[in-house]
């Protein structure tokens, strides 16, 4: 078992000392009695000198390839200089796993993530470009925002409930789920948990899931994924405004932690974490005043017609630097379960959440349907009365169900605004995105 890191090496041990590094060979720089192998692990690089003096280990280092993983065996020395400060005088190296593929432009090596002409290698090579420096960055980001999430919602008292993945209820539609049979019986990949965290609420009044969610929604958007990780909590006996003030805390708490843990990070990334998700509370505008605004700016946009990534871009930009609610959905939008504002019929009791500087839809936030006439008034109106599929959501509605209210989230599109990169596909280790080959 592998006990040293190489940042232990950096830091901790006293020259002079006896050490073994297992690693990857990251560079190789020949000289005529010197070779310097950089080697690398998920902590750091040390540099390690081998001498021509000695021999099996000196002809080894002169022919090995990128990327063999080896085990180091040497003494720890302090260079007198800050890069780096230490290095390991080589006495023996082992080869633990050979390289003998050449993948080009080398995964560890500095490129441009976000280059359009290296995308389709990126993707297609996933399974190698894991190791590179930028991705390594996001991925632990995404640990820190993830764990953070889960922390944030055990510190407010709500259940973790792990939902099914496969269900026999589409979510709104049946355009979008995949479908599949299990023992001929026609399901569906979850969309998202938010039924079943609806059940659930009702015994542990606060409830959240993060979990995977898959939809064939035909977008190659910057902010779009086939298979994507949601974000989704569920409370009893709240409004709308109660989950407008929930959020809005999440965002900032939340924001403020991954800021703090995630600086360096962003720092390899070359970019900084957002921090306009602390300018709390966020301003709103209702949905009716968009629809005049674009309008008046000369667009052919009518109320009942959902917003789209130009239209939100324009929106931030009026903004500026936080995101906004955009609040009043009208109920030709939004799907069935969300409740109708008695204020103005044509609007339901929903908002959704844009990110600042362009980056679009965030979340979306929602009061539940609770009685059963309201629900089945609009199961009628979206085309469902009747449908089986749906039946025990109507069961709920009579059986002690309460006012609820909900909110989901992508936490990919969470990462992608927060570290300010162009595309959620370098948010998710492997990427699977509408009209592109599942491969690896």
């Amino acid at each position: 078992m592998k006990k040293v890191y190489a940042v232990d090496l950096l830091h901790s041990p006293n020259e002079g000392t006896d050490v073994e590094l297992y690693g990857w060979v990251k560079t190789r720089r020949g000289h005529r009695h010197v070779v310097f192998l950089d080697i690398t692990d998920s902590t750091g690089t040390v540099q390690c000198v081998v001498e021509a003096g000695n021999k099996s280990a000196f002809e080894l280092a002169r022919r090995i390839s990128q990327e063999t993983a080896v085990k180091i065996t040497g003494v720890l020395t302090d260079t007198g200089r800050t890069n780096p400060p230490r290095e390991i005088r080589v006495h023996d190296i082992e080869v633990v796993g050979a390289s003998t593929i050449n993948i080009s432009p080398y995964p560890r090596g500095n490129i441009d993530i976000q280059d359009p002409r290296l995308q389709e290698q990126l993707m297609d090579k996933r399974h190698f470009y894991l190791r590179n420096e930028k991705i390594v960055a996001i991925l632990k980001f995404r640990h820190i925002l993830t764990r953070t999430v889960h922390q944030w919602f055990h510190k407010n008292g709500f259940i973790e409930i792990h939902a099914p993945v496969l269900t026999p209820t589409p979510l709104y539609d049946d355009r979008t789920p995949i479908a599949l049979q299990v023992h001929g019986q026609n399901v569906y990949l979850t969309q998202c948990v938010g039924f079943y965290l609806e059940a659930a609420v009702h015994a542990f009044e606060k409830v959240y899931n993060i979990g995977p969610s898959f939809r064939t929604e035909e977008s190659r958007s910057k902010r779009h994924l086939m298979e994507y990780w949601h974000i989704k909590a569920e409370l009893a006996f709240v409004d709308f405004e109660d989950m407008v003030s929930i959020v809005e805390r999440f965002i900032c708490d939340v924001s403020e932690l991954c800021i703090r843990e995630g600086r360096e990070l962003a720092s390899i990334i070359g970019t900084e974490i957002c921090s306009d998700g602390l300018k709390t509370p966020f301003p709103r505008i209702d949905y009716a005043e968009t629809v005049e605004w674009f309008k008046a700016q000369g667009s052919d946009i009518e109320f009942g017609k959902s917003l789209g990534s130009d239209e939100e871009t324009l929106l931030s930009q009026r903004f500026g630097d936080t995101p906004f609610w955009v609040v009043g959905i009208p109920r030709s939008i939004e799907p069935f379960p969300y409740v109708i504002d008695a204020a103005d019929p044509r609007r339901t009791k929903t908002a959704d959440l844009i990110a600042s500087r362009g980056f679009g839809e965030l979340l979306g936030i929602a009061e539940k349907i609770h009685t059963l006439p309201m629900l089945d008034e609009r199961l009628a109106e979206k085309g469902k009365s009747g449908d089986a599929r749906y039946e025990w959501l109507r069961e709920l509605r009579q059986y002690g169900c309460v006012p609820h209210g909900g909110f989901g989230m992508g936490l990919e599109r969470f990462i992608r605004w927060l570290l300010q990169i162009p595309h959620v596909r370098d948010t998710i280790p492997f990427h699977r995105a509408f009209g592109r080959r599942i491969d690896p």
